[in-house]
């Protein structure tokens, strides 16, 4: 095992409790852009560009949806003078480290809406759209109907003599 995934996964263990610095705040990370480059959302709902480190590159990997902890001491300023990206990030924030933050009064009330009350609207919407599939059979758009599929083998009937002897 090389050094540095060895120290990566040891600053893990130890850092499971976060203390954000002053000027540093969580994001979520909304897109990767590319050249080091992600959309992030603060907790206000302000969406900017930040700068993803090239030391963290090949030692951490985000997606959308992760986490991060950024320093955004200077956005204001970055902002102003036309610069695009606005913040860097100073930490990627793992699953056990999420988890502490929303326990904790730091985390951002706009990201405390638990996955489990999305699924719930998916599901309800999913119901209604099932509901109205049945509606839809009345507009055939002029579509033929489907054809048997001659590919799949039928099982054979083992009392077709019996329901042949009922129909006589």
């Amino acid at each position: 095992m090389k050094a540095g995934r060895k120290n990566l996964r040891r600053a893990r263990v130890e850092g499971a409790a976060v203390t954000l610095a002053e000027g540093e705040s969580i994001m979520r990370v909304l897109a990767l852009r590319g050249s080091n480059v992600i959309e992030v959302m603060d907790g206000k709902g302000v969406k900017s560009l930040a700068l993803f480190p090239a030391k963290f590159q090949k030692s951490f990997w985000i997606k959308n949806g992760s986490f991060v902890a950024v320093d955004a001491s200077g956005r204001d300023q970055a902002l102003e003078s036309g610069s695009k990206i606005a913040c860097v990030v100073s930490q990627v924030l793992f699953h056990d480290q999420v988890r502490a933050l929303e326990k904790s009064n730091e985390w951002p009330a706009i990201f405390k809406s638990t996955p489990n009350e999305g699924s719930d609207a998916g599901t309800q919407g999913q119901t209604a759209q099932v509901d109205e599939e049945p509606n839809s059979d009345e507009d055939d758009d002029d579509l033929p109907p489907l054809e048997e599929n001659t590919n799949r083998n039928r099982p054979l009937e083992l009392y077709s003599d019996s329901d042949s002897g009922s129909d006589s």
